[in-house]
């Protein structure tokens, strides 16, 4: 028997004490999950979170898997980021906090996402402000690779080379079925849906995800998505595991759009407990 468990950030993952199943199979995580627990394999999707899982350490010792992580070449650094932009420009640039960046030691190569400045440059000598406002906003991230890290882009892992362009849920349980060979896997913390009319995340207004007062985030891609890897994978039982199964509201309850799935089953924590023999 091969065991998964693939945690979301939905709330309902802070009811249930996922350290208690290490001893019981692999754990895969998405996102923000690194922040208070270690996976034992991280997926993210985002190119923020991306770079802030990079700059923390993490990768030199976990296994994380990246979208677009695309490693370039040390020397093609100014080119890529100051193209059309000449030397004195370049230092009135470098007074502002326009870049998120890890200090680099010995690195030969760096992964780098969002716009090059050149752009910038116009807007600071045209108006002030919204120059301004473009650095808060700014969306340039680059991270110093070690040839010894643990990270590895999702192109690696996809059919053709090709990234799937799944979510970090639905993609943490493409990569797992694809390295673990499981014969079930566990949906937990994947609440899908909303209870409160509000958006469902652990990780709600903090750094790199939404406010707590925003609305929910649309679950139509996770659910298709999902579908499609239960489809595909038709010799695993997926389980998705509420809190409770009474069915009473719109994240404890089946969904209608997985109804035909034959190797899907529901539980909740106790039965999850029980099965696991906890």
């Amino acid at each position: 028997m091969q065991r998964v468990f693939c945690l979301g950030n939905g709330e309902s993952r802070k009811e249930y004490d996922i350290e208690k199943l290490r001893s019981h199979g692999r754990i895969y995580g998405c996102n923000a999950l690194y922040r208070d627990f270690t996976p034992d394999v991280l997926v993210s999707v985002d190119h923020g979170i991306m770079h802030e899982i990079y700059h923390s350490g993490f990768c030199y010792k976990n296994e994380t898997w990246f979208r677009d992580w695309t490693r370039v070449p040390a020397n093609m650094y100014d080119s890529m980021i100051y193209i059309g932009i000449n030397e004195a420009d370049k230092q009135e640039l470098s007074k502002w906090d326009i870049k998120r960046e890890n200090k680099r030691t010995d690195e030969k190569e760096f992964v780098m996402h969002g716009a090059n400045l050149s752009g910038l440059v116009t807007i600071m000598k045209q108006n002030k402000d919204k120059f301004m406002r473009r650095i808060q906003q700014s969306n340039l991230a680059i991270s110093w690779v070690r040839d010894d890290d643990k990270a590895h882009s999702l192109t690696e892992i996809m059919p053709n080379n090709r990234d799937l362009g799944w979510a970090a849920g639905p993609t943490s349980g493409y990569v797992a079925v694809q390295k673990e060979k499981p014969t079930e896997l566990f949906l937990i913390g994947h609440d899908l849906n909303s209870t409160t009319g509000k958006i469902n995340n652990v990780y709600k207004s903090t750094k790199f995800y939404g406010l707590e007062d925003s609305g929910p985030i649309p679950s139509v891609n996770w659910i298709t998505q999902w579908k499609t890897l239960f489809e595909q994978n038709k010799n695993i039982t997926f389980y998705k595991v509420n809190k409770h199964n009474e069915g009473t509201d719109r994240v404890n309850t089946k969904l209608h759009e997985w109804n035909d799935i034959k190797n899907l089953k529901y539980i909740d924590f106790k039965g999850l407990d029980k099965l696991l023999g906890l």
